[in-house]
């Protein structure tokens, strides 16, 4: 049976008003495995003005309130993990360890955003003895969330956690080809957890119909975006044309830098992971690494042998799953010829690694290590969003630096290094939106998160982020 996945609309399930569905393909077997809602402006419509109608209430209870209701979204999440990964399991490929450990995730921005409901939200403001004067952070009202792929309901509790605790009604458009979690977590959070109707609505369908609607809706006041940067633009145009706030999270083509008195044992299985988890998909991921050149040779050789334990495939014990998408699949195909032709030397996987009998028709790409890259070669410069490497060698620490520096994105960066002079200098001079010392991927709710260039602006995570969900209001009363 093919499953079908609907608008959640005012608390019920709601068909496209036009009536069309499509085929979503599962990456682990490539097969339509469910039918999804192609919705348009008519069906953002009914979910914006269902927002607009349930946000003055919701913005109305008390915080703590707010927050009770979202700690009660973050148990149900906990206590139905097994059916939630299995739905992302099927929709994205993720390996089993990995899908649990990012709806943990999901879980974790709730709770934490739920504990942060009565955090001040204004402050008094001196202006003499003849006046009371205050500021106070108000909610937007209805908030447009569009999410990627690439992990689902981690991504959407991100952004609904701040939105939701400050008074917000959200409309959510997740991405089409991985809706199940996000329209069951809605589901179940007006069925089974209080919230209101209305507060937290799922509209499906493509970004030129349906995301576009959503950013172009009147009364949409603020629209937080997760995506490419070819998507960032197409949203940046109209919310510029009508004048609304973003929080734009968009692509990285991230530094990893590795010192000579970095330690190996670290920095070599560390690198890996910071570029091959979810199978490459990850926006601040790791995909240039940076090598002093007294390690370089040892640091191949070490890396060439922590890629080959990590075992990609769909089998319950293998670390990397598949590609989400299949037009990702072909995107990251066309990056082997690209390697080649932009001359760098392959030193593990790549397009002609051997396809085990077990991926069948899945959508999986071997982990893949390019040595002796320049910064000028297009594996440098553009996002491939997969399992593949460049490794650039440098000299100095400034050309460390100055080839970190010279992208067009500024997401994340990370620096392995056992001196911490060291680390405190390059961290300072790495134009990045987040430097990590030691490690790299990192998954911590309390950290702000954001870019610099074309990785965006605004901030996800961390309190930070109350402050991009609210707008500031000053008060000035003369006694």
């Amino acid at each position: 049976m093919v499953a079908t996945h609907t608008n959640f609309i005012d608390g019920a399930s709601a068909d496209p008003a036009a009536g069309r569905f499509a085929d979503a393909h599962s990456p682990v077997t490539g097969e339509a495995h469910v039918k999804v809602a192609r919705s348009g402006a008519a069906d953002v419509e009914k979910a914006v003005a269902s927002a607009a109608s349930a946000q003055r209430a919701w913005a109305d209870l008390k915080p703590i309130e707010r927050g009770r209701i979202l700690m009660k979204m973050a148990a149900h999440i906990r206590e139905q993990m097994s059916a939630y990964a299995e739905i992302e399991i099927q929709e994205t490929g993720k390996p089993s360890w990995q899908a649990p450990l990012e709806l943990g995730g999901a879980a974790n921005y709730l709770e934490f955003y739920a504990g942060l409901g009565n955090v001040g939200s204004g402050e008094m403001i001196d202006l003499g003895a003849d006046y009371h004067a205050y500021t106070v952070a108000e909610p937007y009202g209805v908030i447009g969330v569009i999410t990627p792929w690439n992990a689902p309901l981690n991504q959407l509790c991100r952004a609904i956690g701040p939105a939701l605790i400050t008074g917000n009604a959200v409309v959510a458009k997740p991405s089409e080809f991985t809706s199940g979690t996000t329209l069951r977590l809605a589901k179940d959070a007006v069925e089974q957890c209080g919230l209101p109707p209305g507060v937290l609505n799922v509209v499906i369908g493509d970004g030129p119909d349906a995301g576009a609607a959503l950013v172009s809706h009147a009364q949409v006041a603020k629209v937080a975006f997760t995506g490419s940067v070819r998507g960032g633009r197409e949203v940046g145009k109209v919310a510029a044309e009508r004048i609304i706030p973003l929080t734009l999270e968009l692509g990285g083509k991230s530094p990893n830098i590795v010192f000579d008195d970095a330690d190996l044992a670290l920095a070599a299985p560390g690198s890996l992971m910071g570029f091959a988890l979810n199978a490459g998909q990850v926006c601040s991921a790791g995909t240039r690494c940076l090598v002093h050149r007294p390690i370089y040779d040892a640091f191949l050789g070490a890396l060439e042998k922590a890629v080959a334990t990590l075992k990609v495939g769909p089998e319950p014990d293998a670390m990397v799953g598949a590609i989400t998408t299949h037009a990702q699949y072909q995107q990251v195909q066309r990056f082997f010829d690209v390697a080649a032709s932009d001359g760098a030397r392959l030193v593990v996987g790549g397009k002609e690694a051997p396809r085990p009998d077990s991926w069948g028709a899945g959508w999986y790409a071997p982990i893949t290590v390019y040595a002796d890259v320049r910064n000028d070669m297009r594996i440098a410069r553009e996002e491939i969003f997969g399992p593949i490497l460049a490794v650039i060698p440098f000299d100095t620490e400034d050309e460390a630096v100055s080839i970190a520096n010279d992208t067009e994105y500024g997401l994340n960066a990370g620096i392995w290094t056992n001196t911490l002079s060291r680390a405190h200098r390059v961290a300072a001079r790495v134009q990045a939106g987040t430097v990590t010392v030691n490690e790299y991927l990192t998954s911590d709710v309390e950290l702000p998160f954001g870019g610099f260039g074309k990785s965006g602006y605004g901030k996800e995570k961390g309190v930070a982020a109350l402050h991009y969900y609210t707008r500031l209001k000053s008060v000035r009363i003369k006694l």
